[in-house]
């Protein structure tokens, strides 16, 4: 049977394998259909088995790997309207950060996003949708964007190494390569749904299938490795015609853009929720996104949940808040070197004490809300973290035990020099590299934010001045400050014997 004289069997292929729960499904269809999903319609992803490093040596934690796919999305979205607006995206006229690319496409519009009703209607262009159990979750992520034609899908959505979007100065992506990071967190097999169509709505809906190859008896002995693959049909994208689709996107159908959906995904525990749990690590490595997003749960998954879309547009917006129950202060430092350009550090500092809460319990509130992945310091380049520091640096190399859980320190790396800051990062996006301008940056950091008599300086000063020692709260806020911290046991001892009484032992060793 030749598929491609019979639309309705692709299109029938297609929503069996997108309304797949889980792998283990997807896995079904495949046995059921073993000439559909014959060897021979394999090919290596990126155009090489050799490429296996190169998927496999991304993210390392499947929440990163999650933000690449979304950061694709905002790409996605921001290159539509400059196709809309018939404009060449690598042209000198082009804008030069998302910032500038956010003011052209949306102008007003954008300044509206701060109020609920805006922001929600425009983060329906980019949706997470949840599916699957509780425990072994499939996530569909959709995006009204460019979209691609199958005949490009090898060259764009399918592509590695390409540097796709090098010229194009307005978007995050560069490297074509750290969206496939995801597929190594799907399932066991590396299960993948990708499908297409054109922004315009030319051309047919395309579509194709990720897995990891699994090796032959006779290829066990001849490779090294395995490879990821993706299916065609005849060699080429199978397509269909389409007007429209139910793809149970939150309120609307699909017609154009690209939806993916990762089969089994391996979210760690505690993340599993999309709109809470997962909603806040996306949140606080999409710092400041240029576009809000959608998070979508189901009643399926949790029945008893009444807020089941929650839009998601950064953790700055949340801590920013005027009426905010969790900040007590920040503020925003610039700097300027002729070494690294320029720099925008902004620290949060958070209260002690929540909604009536012990210290212990404020702290383990803020902890779960701010905190999630263990980030202290994020450097962020267009409002997206690539690399973290953890409380460590506020401990040793800041010295402020008593902010060591109530300090959040943002700095944006988007204007420092393109030289310079091509060092700090590895091109997965989630890491600091070790190399001497990370050294020297946090040296710098060192000795801006820690210096005597500096805002950091004052309110730790502010912290110890207002201890109570009496108090139960004291106990509390002197436990989560020493712990992990190399004492003298026989001084934590004393200290221990007579907190309640003698306030200057604990001034002594902070």
């Amino acid at each position: 049977m030749d598929l491609f004289t019979n639309t309705t069997d692709l299109k029938a292929l297609f929503l069996a394998l997108f309304n797949c729960p889980d792998e283990q499904a997807v896995e079904r269809i495949i046995e059921r259909e073993p000439a559909v999903f014959a060897q021979a319609n394999w090919k290596p992803l990126g155009g090489n088995e050799n490429m296996y490093g190169v998927i496999e040596n991304q993210q390392a934690s499947p929440i990163a790997a999650l933000v690449e796919k979304l950061t694709n999305s905002i790409d996605a979205t921001l290159m539509r309207k400059y196709y809309e607006a018939d404009l060449d995206p690598t042209s000198a006229a082009a804008p030069r950060t998302m910032d500038e690319a956010v003011r052209l496409f949306y102008g007003a519009a954008a300044a509206n996003w701060d109020l609920p009703g805006f922001r929600r209607a425009q983060a329906e262009n980019i949706q997470i949708i949840a599916s699957g159990s509780v425990r072994q979750p499939s996530l569909v992520l959709y995006d009204n964007g460019e979209g691609q034609h199958p005949a490009n899908f090898e060259t764009t959505l399918l592509s590695l190494l390409r540097g796709n979007k090098n010229n194009v100065h307005f978007v995050q992506g560069k490297y074509n390569m750290g969206g496939s990071g995801a597929i190594v967190f799907c399932g066991r097999h590396g299960y993948q749904l990708i499908a297409s169509r054109r922004y315009d709505g030319t051309g047919e809906f395309g579509f194709t299938l990720t897995r990891k190859h699994q090796l032959r008896a006779d290829e066990e002995n001849d490779k090294k490795n395995t490879w990821y693959e993706y299916f065609t049909v005849g060699g080429r994208i199978p397509s269909f015609p389409i007007t429209d689709l139910d793809l149970g996107l939150h309120n609307r159908r699909f017609t154009t853009g690209t939806v993916l959906k990762l089969y089994s995904y391996k979210l760690p525990e505690g993340s599993r929720m999309v709109t809470r749990d997962l909603g806040r690590s996306l949140n606080e490595y999409l710092f400041d996104p240029a576009l809000p997003l959608l998070t979508v749960e189901t009643k399926e998954r949790y029945p008893k949940d009444r807020a089941l879309e929650r839009v998601l547009y950064g953790l700055k917006q949340r801590l920013e808040k005027q009426d905010s129950k969790y900040v007590e202060t920040s503020f925003t430092e610039d700097f300027q070197t002729r070494e690294f350009g320029a720099m925008r550090v902004t620290c949060y500092v958070f209260r002690t004490k929540v909604e009536g809460k012990t210290v212990k319990e404020s702290n383990k509130t803020i902890q779960d809300e701010f905190f999630k992945n263990n980030m202290a310091v994020l450097f962020a380049m267009n409002g997206q973290v690539h690399g973290s520091y953890s409380s460590e640096f506020i401990t040793r190399a800041l010295k402020l035990s008593l902010l060591k859980n109530s300090l959040l320190i943002h700095v944006d790396c988007t204007h420092l020099l393109p030289k310079f800051r091509g060092e700090l990062f590895m091109g997965s996006r989630d890491r600091l590299k070790e190399g001497e301008e990370t050294k020297e940056l946090r040296k710098f950091l060192m000795a801006q934010l820690g210096k005597p008599g500096g805002r950091l300086a004052e309110l730790e000063k502010k912290r110890k001045d207002a201890i109570a020692v009496d108090s139960t709260d004291a106990q509390d806020l002197l436990k989560n400050v020493t712990k992990n911290l190399s004492f003298n046991p026989e001084l934590l001892k004393l200290l221990g014997s007579t907190f309640h009484r003698r306030r200057r032992i604990l001034q002594t060793i902070m």
